[in-house]
């Protein structure tokens, strides 16, 4: 899967879900991850159960199953030493041991010190992130929810490793590489490119905008939309609360319209948000430990540092 562009990340017996936001809040535990699929069903065939197979398991145009038809050509618990399939192309390849499905321990606990928050959905990234963590934070800053793949992750990476000043867009986020940071945020452009309406907010019910903002009104007639492309109608005090954050990540901001109203308010004036970025991340990142961790915080609340728990981030 890695070959064909992939980005894995760490298979646990219990984690976040995957399904963002929808999931955001619910826990999976996977209490059978170490059984094997003949073990299993050998000890439902001793208590007369049954069982159901997933046809997508068998299916070549999923990764997941070409890796398996790659790694265990013979069935689970092939021999060593037979010929493999190829999982491009399908064919058997000699001379080559199956691999093995084993989790493993990838080191990503020790990554603490990129990206670092700064501000709400903006993220500060070390130059020498990997591969993962890269990916996790174009996704999580950019609201979308597939990760890059392929070459232009890996053209990124080499970019921000040789030390280049450059601006670039993947996966709705952008990475802006000056000579003193590397700051990542969404990427405004993305809301002239691909327009969209204001999306309505009902009373007392918390809405996600853009996979990346949580948002909830208690009056009717509220919608909420981006930032950029109204900046210039906000009141003087919204604009100047939107001034102190990066230049790059102002026009990714929720604001809020009223009645189908040309004057915008910023989303924190009138209503309670709080950012997702953050939080998604740590869970990407497996930074938290528990479910009481995903409890929501309302804008100006200092929120619990998922990322960084026992590190010191003065800077």
């Amino acid at each position: 899967m890695r070959a064909e562009g992939s980005t894995l990340g760490r298979l646990r017996d219990w984690s976040p879900s995957p399904a963002w936001p929808a999931g955001r809040g619910l826990m999976l535990l996977r209490p059978m991850l170490d059984v094997g699929r003949g073990d299993l069903r050998a000890w439902l065939t001793e208590r007369g159960a049954d069982w159901i197979d997933d046809p997508a398991n068998e299916d070549l145009r999923y990764a997941r199953s070409r890796a398996r038809r790659s790694l265990l050509p013979l069935g689970e618990g092939a021999p060593e030493g037979r010929m493999r399939v190829d999982c491009l192309s399908g064919e058997a390849v000699p001379g080559q041991p199956p691999l093995t499905l084993e989790r493993q321990n990838d080191g990503f606990a020790a990554v603490r010190s990129s990206p670092l928050p700064l501000g709400e959905g903006a993220l500060k990234l070390d130059r020498h992130v990997d591969a993962f963590t890269l990916a996790a934070v174009l996704v999580c800053a950019g609201g979308s929810d597939r990760p890059p793949r392929g070459d232009r992750l890996e053209r990124l990476l080499a970019r921000l490793r040789a030390g280049d000043v450059f601006t670039a867009t993947l996966c709705g986020a952008r990475i802006g590489a000056g000579p003193d940071q590397v700051l990542v945020t969404r990427e405004a452009g993305e809301f002239a490119r691909r327009p969209a309406p204001p999306l309505p907010l009902t009373p007392g019910e918390e809405t996600v905008w853009d996979g990346r903002w949580a948002v909830t009104i208690a009056e009717p007639g509220w919608s909420v939309a981006a930032a950029a492309g109204r900046m210039a109608a906000l009141s003087k005090a919204d604009r100047a609360r939107l001034n102190a954050l990066p230049p790059a990540a102002r026009g990714g901001w929720p604001v809020l319209i009223r009645n189908g109203g040309t004057a915008p308010v910023l989303a924190g004036t009138a209503a309670m948000t709080r950012s997702l970025v953050e939080e998604r991340l740590a869970l990407a990142l497996d930074r938290m430990t528990h479910e009481t961790e995903l409890e929501p915080r309302a804008h100006g609340a200092t929120p619990r540092n998922h990322l960084f728990s026992g590190a010191d981030i003065t800077e």
